[in-house]
């Protein structure tokens, strides 16, 4: 009995510790003359300890993200060991109500591109430390893996693959964790089967804005469910995942062809995507004006033709790629090649321009990581990278290619230009994530690299000035075109974003976080407190 009454009265003691540390930290922030440093943070280590801890300098890392454009430096980072420490810091800002201008992003390994997983002078959650729950199997009829959402794609894939299985759909990259692209969508070359990662899930947890703990499902808080996927982290942060599996392959046959005309190239392209047994992964990409590209895949890919590739000049001319991939394993690879042959056999790609490779299917997934460890070598990953990406309608995409790949970008692209179509059909419809209204659209996406100190078309302001031209047209010439991992300066702006679906998106809010504590960074919300002044900033801002 004792002992029973000492732990409730030390569970006590530390609740109202953590509640007087983020008090402490909010009266910090809303008086400027007291600097951060002076917070006691041992104070708040010893309330938090043996679970998480609470950082009050040397967080500049959580005022920079992936884009290294926006840089907003918060006034604490929660590193959680449980999920009870996430939602206790968010039910004390709530309950402070429009006292505190505190706000809350979770952030998992920095991957956005506008400051979207940022929070000025509030608290930003390392969710890479949040190790609950363990990651735990089940492999019957359905098999799925549970796991933290702080935890990274990759290490998922190479344990899954342990037991002869693997997720099914995937990024392009694998080193992000799986709250951040479940926020987002997921998007890669397995999305005109399998849908995005957002369609591949069974189950969530999540802590609301109320800093409620709640496990939802397509049976369980069903409308939370779909809110939270793709839903840019508005209405909880997710801190776990039932994902589903199925079995993997060993090896992957991988093959680029190159096309000179955008019509040919995009209906292969949509041919691929509505055959039944098409390639597991279809992508594609556009080349201005490379010298020498052939060359430059031989140290990867071994061509069809070497002679007539070796002839073939690429300087100076618009090109589109299709890169395709077929997996198999060992025991089946002569079958799979006659399927490869049947395939290729339909399309009207350029002849000498067919290039293969044979690779494992860790390397394949892992092979945009094989790029960023050559680029970190030569200082040129930590640039600034101002992204665009777009959703084309398919109706669209002919006029698009037209006036961006023959006039906008027509000298050169700066990075990667990734263009291939995926199919609606294949896509949950009631998430948060919203497309075109067409059962084909495009993703198109500018992966733009900046250097810091040019002032020429390479240079941030230049390749910012592009992406606001790309724009410009959209909005003139096109309609129903919808920004990926977006990012605006209104709320009007977000509106028209979201469309028809505004009024449901805005609705999830006032219920799952009616104070917007959540996700500042997307600057879709401004969360409303007594001693605010309005500003010119806050005009087109809603504040519930």
């Amino acid at each position: 009995m004792k002992n029973l009454r000492f732990h409730r009265l030390h569970k006590q003691f530390s609740m109202f510790l953590r509640f007087l540390m983020v008090f402490l930290v909010s009266f910090t922030i809303r008086r400027k003359n007291l600097p951060i440093p002076t917070l006691h943070s041992s104070f708040a280590d010893m309330a938090l300890k043996g679970h998480s801890h609470l950082t009050f300098e040397k967080n500049e890392h959580a005022a920079k993200d992936f884009g290294n454009i926006h840089h907003f430096m918060p006034s604490a980072v929660l590193h959680p060991k449980s999920v009870s420490d996430i939602s206790s810091t968010i039910k004390y800002i709530f309950e402070m109500g429009t006292t505190s201008e505190l706000t809350v992003a979770a952030r998992g390994s920095g991957h956005s591109l506008a400051g979207q997983a940022q929070a000025y002078r509030g608290v930003v959650i390392n969710m890479k430390s949040l190790r609950e729950p363990e990651m735990s199997f089940h492999t019957g009829e359905l098999p799925y893996v549970d796991v933290s959402a702080g935890e990274l794609w990759i290490n998922i894939l190479h344990e899954s693959l342990k037991r002869g299985l693997a997720p099914k759909s995937w990024t392009d990259y694998l080193h992000l964790t799986v709250g951040g692209t479940l926020s987002n969508a997921g998007i890669s070359g397995q999305a005109f089967r399998h849908g995005p990662q957002i369609n591949n899930v069974y189950e969530l947890q999540v802590v609301t804005g109320k800093g409620d703990v709640l496990t939802c499902s397509e049976e369980q808080n069903t409308d939370l469910f779909y809110g939270v996927l793709g839903g840019l982290g508005q209405f909880g942060i997710i801190t776990r995942a039932r994902i589903a599996l199925e079995t993997a392959p060993k090896m992957v046959k991988w093959i680029r062809v190159l096309y000179s005309d955008f019509s040919i190239f995009s209906k292969d392209q949509e041919h691929l995507i509505s055959s039944d047994t098409s390639f597991d992964y279809i992508e594609g990409f556009a080349i201005i004006n490379r010298t020498g590209l052939l060359n430059k895949w031989r140290s990867s890919f071994n061509a069809k033709d070497p002679l007539q590739a070796s002839q073939f000049n690429s300087e100076g001319r618009i090109l589109y790629c299709l890169e395709v991939a077929k997996y198999f394993n060992p025991g089946n690879s002569d079958l799979v090649d006659q399927n490869i042959d049947t395939l290729l056999s339909e399309l009207n790609y350029i002849k000498c321009t067919l290039f293969l490779s044979e690779v494992s299917y860790v390397d394949f997934l892992e092979r945009v990581h094989l790029s960023e460890i050559k680029l970190r070598e030569k200082g040129l990953w930590e640039v600034p990278h101002p992204w665009l990406n777009l959703l084309i309608p398919r109706s669209g995409i002919h006029e698009f290619a037209q006036e961006v790949f023959g006039n906008i970008l027509a000298d050169t692209s700066n990075g990667p230009v990734l263009i291939y179509p995926v199919n609606k059909s294949s896509w949950r419809n009631r998430t948060s994530m919203v497309t075109p209204d067409e059962d084909i659209f495009y993703l198109v996406a500018f992966l733009s690299s900046a250097i810091p100190s040019s002032k020429g078309k390479d240079g941030l302001e230049h390749i910012l000035m592009r992406n606001e031209k790309i724009l410009r047209f959209c909005e003139r010439s096109l309609v129903g075109v919808k920004q990926y991992l977006a990012h605006y300066g209104t709320q009007e702006e977000w509106k028209a974003h979201f469309g028809t679906h505004w009024e449901v998106f805005s609705q999830r809010k006032s219920t799952y976080d009616p104070l917007s504590i959540l996700a500042p960074g997307q600057n879709i919300f401004r969360k409303a407190t007594a001693f605010r002044q309005q500003g010119p900033q806050d005009k087109n801002k809603l504040s519930i």
